[in-house]
Parts: C-alpha cells; sequence; structure tokens
C-alpha cells in the first residue's frame, strides 16, 4: 500500500495506492493518526485502491471515529467496483460520505463551514 498526500484548498488528499489489507493495515493506520493529528478535513481518494479486506476497512473505521471525536471530517471518493463491494457489503459504506468524484467531495466540503 502507498499513499501520497497533498494539500487541496484546506483539505488534506490521502491518495491511497494498492491494497489495503491485514499485512499493512496497522502501519497505515499509525501513519495516518501521525499526519492527520493537525487536519480537520481529509479526503480519501481511491481511485487506486485495487483491494480491502476486513482489516483495512478496520484501519478506516477507526480513523473516521478518531477524526470524528476531534472535530473533523472525512469523505471517500472514486471508489472502485471491487473495494465498493466490500463496503457495501460490511454495510461500511452507510458510515463514511462517499462520493463518485474528487471533484464532488470537494464541492461537498465546500459547503461545510470549517472547524
Amino acid at each position: 500500500m502507498e499513499y501520497q498526500f497533498e494539500d487541496v484548498d484546506g483539505v488534506l488528499k490521502v491518495s491511497l495506492v494498492g491494497r489495503l489489507v491485514a499485512s499493512c493495515s496497522e502501519d497505515f493506520k499509525d501513519a495516518m493518526f501521525e499526519r492527520l493529528r493537525d487536519s480537520r478535513r481529509v479526503l480519501f481518494n481511491l481511485q487506486k485502491m485495487e483491494h480491502v479486506d476486513s482489516s483495512g476497512l478496520g484501519a478506516l473505521v477507526s480513523i473516521l471515529q478518531w477524526m470524528n471525536s476531534n472535530g473533523g471530517v472525512i469523505k471517500l471518493c472514486c471508489l472502485q467496483p471491487r473495494p465498493r463491494i466490500v463496503f457495501d457489503i460490511t454495510k461500511v459504506c452507510r458510515i463514511f460520505d462517499i462520493y463518485d468524484t474528487e471533484a464532488d467531495a470537494m464541492t461537498a466540503f465546500a459547503s461545510q463551514p470549517q472547524a
């Protein structure tokens, strides 16, 4: 799993590349907690995330809970068909704001006041 960070109009965009699975989910979560400490608006672009398993979902949910408890907002965009199946089957799609495009997610951020 690779991830790149970019600041876009006050939103920290995190682009995930590869497979978010058990073998990397703890390292991913630790890296995200470190990087997101000072961020209140985060967009995970999942266009290049090929697969996610239950450990990867657990890491994303942990990050969401942490952000929510610290006054932050997370949005996801560009979820591909294979990972979407996992989100749908587990009903995790119900707890995340998921957008088809990055532009749609950024527009949603723009309509929310900054914390």
